[in-house]
């Protein structure tokens, strides 16, 4: 059995659970980034050190696996050809999909292991009716995971355990702390991997040229000047510069001290558009359109009532779902989504199944 030990608690536990469960166990760190990979920011250095000492405690051995090459082909580039065209993407995602369950489970089964595992909070089960795997939301509500993992196919799941997806993140600490693991108190990993808690537009400078533009409101009126369509995503609140700006008169969805948010981007003009107040039309959706759909069944699901999670930090919202032809559906809302963003995921959800998702095109 080969364990993604990350140098965090999650992984860290998991590979005790399975020694504990009699696997023969063998930690892989991956080293994803290499670009300005300093202590500040992306401390991978620091992150394997901690892995390593995990390995010491459990008495297992570790290997470090250099996959940085693997990341900026198939996660970065697109990444930032994302942005670039003015959408959103979550590259977490991208990464699990294409590092974490394809170049590393490629690595671990060539080194002879019959499955893999990760400290996600999610669950696998092979349906007895179906015989297909089912993905499921991790138990634990406020750390389920599986919006991050949709994309995992039949043979992907088959190959992977997530042993803490069976607990809560109490219960994961407390073992952590229990066994003397070195890392019980780390705190969790925020932010993408390549980016870590550096400021996000501080990064995008260095890959992405600024072209500034204005920033208008909904009656067309230039109230201030963005730095580049790029750095702003809808729904965005801070750092807009126009925090101090009022506009004449209360405006639907928000009165003239209201707040402003990013509402539209449009790309051709080089114009970000904003609205005042959080429920603002402009910022309100009942239906999307998504393309690059993947089912973890393999095919679209039948029937057309589910729920849905256009973002990761949001409750389930019920929606239909229809045209799903090809590798493109659509989803209706009875509730009107707010700030459906281009690039995220709309992920498809049938109560604790985790059904599969596609990249939100409008």
């Amino acid at each position: 059995m080969v364990v993604g030990l990350s140098g965090g608690v999650d992984s860290a536990v998991t590979a005790w659970l399975l020694k504990q469960q009699g696997y023969d166990v063998i930690g892989i760190f991956m080293k994803n980034w290499e670009d300005d990979d300093d202590s500040e920011y992306c401390s991978s250095n620091i992150d394997f050190v901690d892995a390593a000492a995990v390995a010491d405690v459990i008495g297992i051995e570790i290997e470090h696996v250099n996959f940085a090459a693997e990341y900026k082909d198939r996660v970065f580039a697109e990444f930032l050809r994302e942005y670039q065209a003015g959408r959103t993407p979550n590259p977490d995602i991208l990464c699990n999909a294409e590092i974490k369950f394809k170049a590393f489970l490629d690595h671990a089964l060539r080194l002879g292991a019959e499955k893999i595992a990760t400290g996600h909070y999610a669950r696998v089960r092979l349906n007895a009716a179906t015989q297909k795997h089912e993905l499921l939301k991790g138990l634990d509500p406020s750390k389920d995971q599986s919006y991050f993992l949709h994309r995992l196919n039949q043979a992907q799941l088959a190959n992977t355990l997530f042993p803490v997806g069976e607990l809560l993140k109490t219960e994961v600490r407390r073992i952590a702390l229990e066994i003397g693991l070195p890392n019980a108190k780390k705190k969790d990993s925020t932010g993408i991997c390549f980016i870590g808690e550096r400021p996000f537009r501080d990064f995008l400078n260095q890959y992405i040229a600024k072209e500034p533009g204005p920033i208008k409101d909904e009656k067309g009126r230039t109230i201030g000047q963005h730095v580049g369509l790029s750095f702003y995503t809808l729904g965005q609140r801070q750092g807009l510069g126009i925090g101090g700006l009022k506009a004449k008169g209360a405006q639907k969805g928000g009165g003239e001290h209201s707040p402003w948010f990013v509402a539209r981007k449009d790309m051709e003009k080089n114009t970000l558009w904003v609205v005042q107040g959080h429920d603002h039309p402009w910022l309100l959706s009942h239906e999307l359109s998504a393309k690059d759909a993947s089912w973890v069944a393999g095919s679209a699901p039948l029937g057309s009532q589910f729920t849905a999670k256009t973002r990761y930090r949001q409750a389930d919202a019920p929606c239909a779902l229809s045209g799903a032809v090809d590798d493109s559906f659509k989803l209706s809302f009875p509730e009107p989504q707010w700030a459906v963003t281009p690039g995220q995921s709309a992920v498809l959800y049938d109560g604790e199944v985790c059904l599969g998702g596609g990249v939100i095109t409008v």
